[in-house]
């Protein structure tokens, strides 16, 4: 252990990962959960092959916190990702390390621990980015080892021979589909790499490819028997988000092209895709290439999409994230100083940046009013989205105030289904009681129950602040009666930002519709 510590750049590496590891882990038990991550926890209320959304693992990464300390909170619903993200770090600076150097391996790990796509999407929330950026990262590693076996470069235009790897490598792939289907990406880059590599040809023809297909298609058994079960609803949602909803725009294109280098932070984003597209324009040798293979096409694609359609942030990223490799290969060769000034500067930015929002968020130092606010505050709560991030403890504790109507009720409704994630999340350790969603977008709970289970049963909707006749005209038609209970404030820096109305809703008299 010792003769470990002694070098440099293990040392080096054990900083990036456990300090990345505390300031992510400190985000994590402040920063409230975000809509999507409420409504995963739910996921591990009713596991299964697999969700209308995502394949299973996001429910297996989400759960491992509360199930292993019984306690449900922002905190613990993020130690898969936590977990899975420092393991990530781990694969990505071996890979580097065996396709370049272990300098650059440092390089690349310091770049993924401040970018902000990078330790917040994948690292700190709870999203099925986070265990598809494991399985990933373990792909590119084997891939690695597979088809450039020699530790020098030099030695790598030996004849390549096929090996068990391939098999692994199917495995892998698999898994990065059963968390999110932008694992097939993975696979697609590896097939192209091969097809266009003279001495890497062979892979595709060996008896290894046949068990790497063979563990590939095992590994899909959930989300297929799931799909099977379910008219193969989830791939044509999936695929169907793929579809233009309007013409072609350069402007939107320019705002997308813009908002991912804003994502990344402007000095990583910029000379990610300098970096990738300079490679792509030289004489790449072949560990480039492949790196090139496992980047560029996903970083195009959903790039080019975002002139016809919105796209979400994490879609392209792990092909930005392959894409570090490169980047960090070309930076260690900078001057030292360069490097260094380069790193802290952004690291220090976007660690300033994050704390200044994670500060408003939890205590809204720039709202107004707020007993917390800088300058007396200029952001008004109505004004403000980040109020919807509700404070899961706070909401718990309001909700033991009306703990008895809980218990009278059959089951819990709301009329958005993110907020039905924030509110299961704060009733869970109250009562068992089943909660669902009325709403024309259901997602996962159309699958969780059916529409007749409600029929006869009394719920208690819960909402933001809503007119009643609203609430009336939206669920008169179905249920018997509908009384208000109550309000239940939310507060941040001292001042209500929130409003949630709970009404009692007595007798379902007819199935609520759902759209599939």
């Amino acid at each position: 252990m010792g003769k470990w510590w002694n070098q440099r750049e293990n040392r080096q590496l054990a900083a990036l990962l456990l300090g990345g590891l505390l300031l992510r882990g400190t985000i994590a038990a402040f920063l409230p959960p975000g809509f999507d991550e409420a409504y995963y926890y739910l996921y591990t209320q009713h596991l299964d092959w697999s969700y209308f959304d995502h394949p299973l693992l996001v429910a297996l990464s989400t759960g491992l916190g509360p199930w292993l300390t019984g306690v449900v909170s922002q905190f613990t619903i993020r130690w898969g990702a936590l977990l899975l993200y420092t393991g990530a770090l781990l694969l990505v600076y071996r890979t580097s390390a065996h396709l370049f150097s272990r300098k650059a391996a440092i390089v690349t790990v310091a770049i993924a621990s401040v970018a902000p796509i990078f330790f917040v999407g994948f690292g700190v929330l709870t999203l099925p980015d986070a265990p598809l950026m494991f399985f990933w990262t373990a792909g590119l590693y084997v891939a690695a080892i597979e088809f450039f076996p020699a530790a020098e470069p030099s030695q790598r235009e030996a004849a390549y021979c096929p090996s068990y790897r391939l098999a692994v490598l199917g495995l892998l792939v698999g898994l990065a589909c059963l968390a999110k289907y932008h694992g097939l990406a993975l696979g697609f880059g590896l097939v192209g790499f091969c097809l266009t590599s003279r001495n890497h040809r062979k892979a595709l023809r060996s008896p290894w490819m046949l068990a790497s297909v063979g563990l590939f298609l095992l590994a899909l058994l959930p989300i297929v028997i799931w799909n099977v079960q379910h008219d193969w609803i989830s791939l044509r949602f999936q695929s169907g988000r793929a579809v233009p909803d309007r013409g072609y725009s350069l402007l939107d294109l320019l705002v997308t092209v813009l908002a991912g280098v804003g994502y990344l932070f402007p000095t990583i984003g910029v000379p990610l895709w300098w970096t990738s597209l300079r490679t792509l324009f030289s004489t790449p040798p072949a560990s480039c290439s492949f790196l090139l293979w496992l980047s560029l096409p996903l970083m195009l694609t959903f790039t080019l999409m975002g002139g016809y359609r919105p796209i979400l942030p994490t879609w392209a990223m792990p092909g930005f994230w392959s894409a570090t490799l490169l980047l960090g290969h070309s930076a260690a060769q900078w001057q030292a100083r360069t490097r260094r000034r380069w790193l802290w500067g952004t690291g220090l930015a976007v660690s300033s940046l994050l704390l200044v929002a994670l500060l408003h968020v939890t205590n809204g130092i720039f709202q107004k009013p707020s007993q917390l606010a800088l300058f007396g505050g200029f952001l008004s709560p109505s004004q403000d989205a980040s109020t919807q991030l509700l404070d899961i403890s706070q909401l718990r504790g309001e909700f033991a105030t009306i703990a008895p109507q809980l218990r009278q009720a059959d089951f819990v409704f709301t009329s958005d289904l993110f907020l039905a994630g924030q509110v299961g999340m704060a009733i869970s350790p109250l009562t068992p009681i089943p909660i669902t969603c009325f709403s024309h977008d259901l997602r996962g709970f159309a699958f969780w129950s059916t529409a007749e289970s409600w029929v006869g049963r009394t719920g208690l909707y819960i909402g933001f602040d809503r007119p009643s006749q609203t609430v009336q005209a939206q669920y008169s038609d179905y249920f018997e009666r509908i009384d208000k209970l109550g309000e239940i404030p939310i507060r941040r820096g001292g001042a209500i930002v929130q409003v949630l109305q709970v009404y009692r809703c007595q007798t379902l008299q007819k199935p609520y519709p759902r759209p599939y």
